[in-house]
């Protein structure tokens, strides 16, 4: 039975996760095509909740895919919504 070092090791949990890795498109664009206006909808709860974490915090752009034009609208669609009530600050405990 041959052994694996553990730098071997880590080499191939490396090249694991590279491979799996897919480029994700922004779900904002139509066909890879930016419509005008740029707008998110800060009473669209659904999508808003897809786009933060368990602790509230905003989900960076590398992880959802969304393109940088997108992402500052959905900023500012979540600080719209938590201003007004509909989402919180702070995750719930």
């Amino acid at each position: 039975m041959a052994t694996i070092s553990r730098a071997d090791l880590k080499k191939l949990r490396k090249r694991r996760a590279r491979l799996k890795k897919k480029k994700m498109t922004c779900q904002f664009c139509l066909n890879g095509e930016v419509p005008r206006p740029v707008y998110v909808d800060y009473k669209d709860l659904r999508t808003l909740r897809n786009l933060i974490d368990r602790e509230g915090r905003i989900v960076p752009r590398r992880r959802t895919g969304t393109t940088a034009l997108y992402q500052r609208a959905v900023r500012k669609a979540v600080l719209r919504a938590r201003f007004i009530g509909l989402l919180p600050y702070v995750a719930e405990e």
